[in-house]
């Protein structure tokens, strides 16, 4: 690290980006931008790692980012899903909602996997260590910031094996707060972390059990609208299963928390000490805040430090996982030379409104599952049951987000959404689309080639991003992609669009029924990108 003393005036930079915080969000951004090449200094103040479970579900994008470092949630030991529905019930037993988590999603995973936290943390820093431009430092406390127009500079108060302290100061390009909800380099950049006043605390129990074959604990995720005691009850990982409970009015928390309160409540359940083991009783607030601006010059913030959302809807880790691709492909760009540093302003208010849409959506499902009042709870379930009973029976699908304004093009279909991904062939391998043709900049096309309609400053422009140009077709057809499955083709019918331009975070950044609107939409994109003119070879195809 940089002596102190000649941090302000030394040149040299000890990493491209640091990071704060060595937590999921933190660790994939700093793997994402060493498999680039970059450099990176990721710290925590704390000198283990958090052994204790969190959160306990991503969903289907979270398996599609997750498998860019080789983690294959249908078939890893530590990840585990299920094949049935996410079910609402009240008191009585009646089914209030059915949602469905047991389809494959959109974009090509399950629609939702359940894990250990700490399990998939040392995976990420697993991952992390076998990486030569990223350096890990645990038991260094991040204590003040300073920048200018050429880096931050980070000082943190370091502490020894032998509990010895000593300052230390980290030179960096760009500094990156994924630093929890107390984060101090969002109190450092003086970004604001708006309340929007929602409270509720609830009991988390977390249990080791596996094997919960003689038990009755109903479906495998549910939620008991109880108004004596509102209750959800899911896996917590393989072997794992997690009770929250909400703390009623009135209530201690302290004392509902305790061991023996604890198994109190599960007593219901049949779950005693002689069939589980309780890995965790604490009680949390949940809350929906978030920053309004999420950049200062060279520093940026993610994850806890930039949102903080109830649980309800399971995005909270989602979101911070999704805040760490989109900040990902900026900075690379950044500090590969090829994009200008205001490509980093669409990283805030892309996932702020991302972010917003889901908090608002599990608001709205805490405010129902949270009633405690016996008759504001039969007025719910007499609407909710009354509902059901006028639907189709098709179970609910998961809510979907779109981006807040930012890199794509709002005027056209599916912009701004998490694109699609189907079975496809080419060059000799068969799989999902991120798998055999790449993952990245991408032009898709039905029909004519992209790499041909596209003019010749767009396609020099293209190919300084690594773009693909990729013609998408049915077998036996001209083209560099076969449509296995079937997903593309009835996808492009969908939004009237024989083009699609994706983004490296799996986002669509534009569509287009022609090659004319197709330039003129990538046009757009460059812009905004503010990308660097520098030859390179040609476009390739596939």
């Amino acid at each position: 690290m940089t002596d102190p003393q000649t941090a302000q005036s030394n040149l040299e930079y000890d990493a491209d980006v640091a990071v704060v915080g060595c937590g999921p969000v933190g660790t994939l951004l700093a793997v994402l931008l060493g498999r680039s090449g970059h450099r990176v200094t990721i710290v925590d103040k704390w000198p283990a790692p958090f052994a204790q479970p969190r959160a306990v579900t991503y969903d289907h994008e979270i398996a599609r980012i997750l498998a860019i470092l080789g983690i294959d949630s249908d078939n890893d030991p530590a990840v585990e899903y299920h094949d049935d529905l996410y079910y609402w019930r009240n008191a009585e037993g009646e089914t209030l909602l059915e949602v469905d988590w047991k389809s494959i999603a959109a974009s090509g995973w399950r629609t939702r996997y359940w894990f250990s936290q700490p399990a998939l943390e040392k995976r990420l820093r697993d991952v992390a260590a076998t990486l030569p431009s990223v350096t890990m430092l645990r038991g260094w406390l991040a204590t003040g910031l300073e920048q200018n127009d050429d880096g931050i500079v980070l000082t943190g108060q370091v502490t020894g094996p032998n509990g010895e302290s000593a300052t230390e100061v980290i030179r960096a390009k760009y500094v990156v707060g994924a630093d929890g909800a107390n984060s101090f380099v969002r109190a450092a950049l003086g970004l604001d972390y708006a309340d929007h006043g929602f409270f509720f605390d609830w009991l988390i129990l977390d249990m080791i059990m596996p094997d919960i074959s003689g038990l009755d604990l109903g479906p495998t995720h549910w939620q008991l609208c109880d108004p004596a005691r509102p209750t959800t009850i899911v896996p917590g990982g393989p072997g794992r299963r997690r009770w929250e409970y909400m703390v009623l009015p009135g209530e201690n928390p302290v004392e509902l928390a305790s061991e023996q309160s604890a198994w109190h409540l599960l007593e219901p359940w049949g779950v005693t000490p002689a069939n589980a083991e309780l890995e965790r009783s604490a009680v949390y607030r949940f809350q929906a805040r978030w920053a309004e601006n999420w950049r200062n010059g060279r520093g940026l913030i993610a994850g806890d430090a930039a949102h903080q959302m109830p649980p309800f809807a399971g995005e909270g880790m989602c979101a911070g996982l999704r805040d760490s691709v989109a900040l990902a492909w900026r900075l690379d760009l950044v500090l590969s030379g090829r994009s200008g540093d205001a490509v980093l302003d669409s990283y805030g208010t892309e996932r702020k409104g991302h972010v917003q849409h889901y908090i608002d959506f599990s608001m709205r499902l805490g405010k129902i599952i949270c009633i405690a009042d016996a008759d504001a709870a039969i007025d719910r379930d007499r609407q909710m049951i009354a509902e059901l009973a006028a639907s189709d029976g098709t179970p609910v699908d998961t809510d979907m987000a779109s981006l807040g304004p930012g890199l794509w093009h709002s005027g056209t279909a599916h912009a701004g959404e998490l694109s699609v991904q189907g079975v496809v062939e080419a060059n000799g391998r068969l799989g999902r689309f991120d798998d055999v043709v790449g993952r990245g900049w991408a032009v898709i096309g039905r029909g004519e080639s992209p790499v041909e309609v596209l003019t010749e400053e767009q396609r020099r422009l293209w190919n300084r991003l690594d773009g693909r140009c990729v013609r998408i077709g049915t077998a036996g057809a001209d083209c560099d992609v076969v449509d296995v499955d079937g997903t593309y083709g009835r996808w492009f019918d969908e939004i009237g669009a024989d083009f699609v331009i994706l983004r490296p975070d799996f986002y669509v950044a534009a569509t287009a029924p022609d090659a004319a609107t197709l330039r003129a939409s990538l046009g757009t994109i460059l812009d905004g990108l503010h990308v660097t003119t520098i030859d390179r070879a040609p476009v390739t195809t596939g």
